[in-house]
């Protein structure tokens, strides 16, 4: 497999505090990469570098290009897609304007606009079905799905996920993470930050521990999913 994200000796840091120091990791195409960890482990904040959304120090390079020449735009427009922890919908707007917006990159290619909406409410029926309501009447996991829909209307080569089943009844969690690894069937490369560590270590390929902003260590998913210490600090072991 072909390295699609390279992220090497990242560091992060708000004022005189760093919140990552010295992250490197790795993401191939088709793979789903995971980064677990305890609340303000840095997670978001790497996620957020990532983006082009931070100020950071260090090397990224994506798809062979370095990300320090490419704004937030720039990195939409080569398929580098976020979707934030808050989701930030628009409550006021219908379920089917706000995918339209997530197309904004492709808006000119009416027919590519169109497959992208069939593809979308054919991975989620329920948006669907919802594509006359306004998202802020939308459950908390509907909300979750219109987030995702709304970034794969840009036809990402790389999606990063922030923390997507955070507020989530169990059962929509399981759907989402369902939803998530049916996108790598589909040729979208994973970038996930996640609190629930069994739900992603259970999705991923590959999982990196990160503690105070530093990977601790990382390995395939089914065997970090069997280590003592990932087990004991995030499994409940």
């Amino acid at each position: 497999m072909t390295a699609l994200l390279s992220i090497e000796d990242l560091h992060v840091a708000y004022g005189k505090v760093e919140a990552v120091r010295g992250a490197s990791l790795t993401i191939d195409a088709g793979q789903i990469v995971t980064v677990i960890g305890s609340n303000g482990a840095g997670k978001t904040t790497l996620l957020g570098a990532a983006a082009g959304l931070m100020r950071s120090r260090g090397r990224m390079i994506y798809d062979g290009v370095d990300l320090e020449r490419l704004d937030v735009e720039d990195r939409v427009e080569r398929g580098f897609c976020l979707v934030p922890e808050q989701r930030e919908l628009f409550g006021d707007m219908l379920v089917n304007d706000n995918l339209l917006l997530g197309a904004y990159v492709h808006q000119r290619n009416r027919r590519q606009v169109k497959q992208s909406f069939d593809d979308v409410y054919g991975l989620f029926p329920r948006l669907a079905e919802r594509r006359g309501q306004k998202a802020n009447t939308l459950s908390g996991g509907e909300r979750q799905m219109l987030a995702l829909g709304r970034a794969l209307m840009a036809k990402p080569r790389l999606l990063l996920l922030d923390e997507p089943s955070l507020g989530l009844a169990p059962m929509i969690v399981r759907e989402i993470f369902r939803i998530v690894a049916s996108l790598r069937d589909h040729g979208v490369s994973i970038l996930l930050v996640e609190q629930n560590a069994r739900a992603a270590l259970e999705t991923a390929d590959h999982g990196y521990v990160l503690e105070t902003g530093k990977i601790t260590y990382h390995g395939p998913a089914r065997e970090l999913a069997h280590d003592p210490r990932v087990i004991a600090t995030y499994l409940g072991g």
